[in-house]
């Protein structure tokens, strides 16, 4: 079991969603 890459690309994952959802929240302001 590689925790190590499960928690490196759920973190990365996490991290462009929470970018996208940035960049449309400021288009839509």
């Amino acid at each position: 079991m590689s925790a190590g890459y499960g928690f490196g690309g759920g973190f990365a994952l996490i991290v462009v969603l929470f970018i996208l959802l940035i960049i449309v929240g400021a288009s839509y302001c």
